[in-house]
């Protein structure tokens, strides 16, 4: 009795074989979208960073921000270009640099505005914002600058991080500068209780902050940044990803745990700015809180 195998069987075979190859890899494939897909949306879009840091570089095409550099109520850092939230002895700083009119940036707080929040209010982090305005320079217009003056107002008013949620959650389509309005701006600020007043109304509309603004988005410019969002950890790029793995809320908080590991969160929480025509004329006589 012959052991080969018929011709006709072995080609059946053979095909059998191939198709459950087939069917292997198409199945790998499918995890493998599956997983990307699982990934927060903002990744999606990571490309977009690079588009934007190709123009990093370029003269920002608009009117040039005239007077000293006027910096926000409680900015800190180097030249008080640094806007903070969260506990001032947390023991680990997220650094934020974004621009009002980045989707990308958008996209980021969406998906991660919650974990930040929660990160800051237990103490483990605090969160330093930068303001840029690149996509002033890449596509015209001055809505990039023109929010991020809003904002800064809204931060004399101890009232920043409401508004910067405000001003992402309402963000127009890229190529729409209706941040360059005041009056848009003006209007948003009816979103976050008890920003709305004579006294923001006349810092947007007077561009109080515009030096400062210019001078924080040099900084962004000559500090080798890739593009916006960039975001760092003690100093360590997280955005897009962080020794091979992609941002994700469950991953910043892991890796916000791991830094902190045997450290005590942090407890001091930065006073609201106070505005100029309530606060003391003499700190000593403020009432003890």
């Amino acid at each position: 009795m012959s052991d080969k195998i018929p011709e006709g069987n072995r080609s059946a075979r053979e095909r059998l074989a191939q198709q459950r190859e087939r069917e292997k890899g198409r199945e790998k494939r499918r995890r493998t979208l599956i997983v990307a897909s699982a990934v927060v949306g903002v990744l999606a879009l990571a490309a977009v960073v690079g588009l934007i840091a190709a123009n990093a570089g370029k003269d920002d095409g608009g009117d040039t921000a005239s007077g000293p550099a006027v910096a926000p109520s409680g900015a800190i850092g180097e030249d008080a270009l640094t806007l903070p939230v969260g506990a001032a002895d947390a023991p680990s700083t997220l650094t934020i640099w974004e621009d009002f009119r980045c989707p990308v940036c958008a996209q980021f707080e969406t998906a991660f505005k919650d974990t930040i929040t929660e990160l800051a209010e237990d103490g483990q982090v605090k969160v330093e914002y930068h303001l840029a305005t690149i996509i002033d320079g890449n596509l015209g217009g001055t809505g990039s600058l023109r929010a991020a003056n809003a904002a800064a107002c809204a931060q004399d008013a101890g009232k920043f991080a409401a508004y910067h949620d405000v001003l992402f959650a309402n963000q127009p389509p890229e190529p729409d500068d209706a941040y360059g309005k005041n009056s848009r701006l003006i209007e948003l600020a009816g979103e976050v209780e008890g920003l709305d007043t004579p006294g923001f109304r006349s810092c947007v509309e007077d561009g109080e902050h515009d030096s400062w603004v210019k001078k924080s988005d040099t900084a962004f410019r000559e500090g080798g940044f890739q593009g916006t969002p960039t975001v760092l950890l003690n100093g360590e790029s997280v955005f897009p990803s962080k020794g091979g793995e992609q941002i994700s809320p469950e991953n910043l908080k892991k890796w916000v745990a791991e830094a902190n590991k045997g450290k005590k969160p942090g407890t001091a929480t930065p006073s609201a700015p106070a505005d100029a025509s309530s606060a003391p004329a003499d700190p000593s006589s403020a009432p003890a809180s």
